[in-house]
C-alpha cells in the first residue's frame, strides 16, 4: 500500500505524526507538502494529492488530508472525479467509509481531534477492507455516474 498525504499549516503536526506512524508500519508515503507550519492554502494540497490517487486507480494508492478541521480537504478532494473523500471524526466513520463507501482518501482535523484518537482513525480506515456487497458496490456506481 502507498499513501499519498498532504496538509495545510492547520494539519502540519498531525501530517507528521502520521507520516511517522506510516513509516512504522512499513508503508510507503509520498508526502505532497505542505513542509512547514507557514500560512498557506488548503486547496493547493487537496488538488494534488486527490489528483494522484484518482490517477492511480488502484486500491493499493490511498490518500489521508489533514487540515485544521478537515472540512475545506474534504470539499476540495471530492470535486476529483474518482474520489470518495471521508472526513471522519470517529473510528465508527473511519470504519464504515471503507467498509461501504470504498473511500480513497482520508480527511482529518488537527484542531478537532486528540491526538491518538487520530492516530487510531487512521489504522482503522487502513486496516478495514471494502465489504463488496453488491448494494454498496451499486451505490458507488451511482456516485461516479456523471
Amino acid at each position: 500500500m502507498k499513501i499519498i498525504i498532504g496538509s495545510d499549516h492547520g494539519g502540519f503536526n498531525y501530517k507528521n505524526k502520521i507520516i511517522d506512524y506510516l513509516k512504522s508500519q512499513n508503508i510507503e508515503v509520498e508526502d505532497e507538502g505542505t513542509y512547514s507550519s507557514d500560512s498557506c492554502d488548503y486547496p493547493v494540497f487537496a488538488k494534488k494529492v486527490a489528483k494522484i490517487v484518482a490517477q492511480a486507480n488502484s486500491d493499493d494508492v490511498r490518500g489521508i488530508l489533514i487540515c485544521g478541521t478537515g472540512i475545506g480537504m474534504s470539499i476540495t478532494a471530492n470535486k476529483v472525479k474518482g474520489i470518495r473523500a471521508a472526513l471522519c471524526s470517529d473510528l465508527f466513520s473511519a470504519k464504515a467509509t471503507r467498509e461501504h463507501n470504498n473511500s480513497n482518501i482520508l480527511c482529518l482535523g488537527e484542531r478537532v481531534l486528540d491526538e491518538n484518537l487520530m492516530l487510531k482513525i487512521v489504522e482503522i480506515w487502513l486496516d478495514t477492507p471494502f465489504s463488496n456487497e453488491e448494494r454498496h458496490i451499486r451505490r458507488i456506481e451511482m456516485i461516479e455516474k456523471d
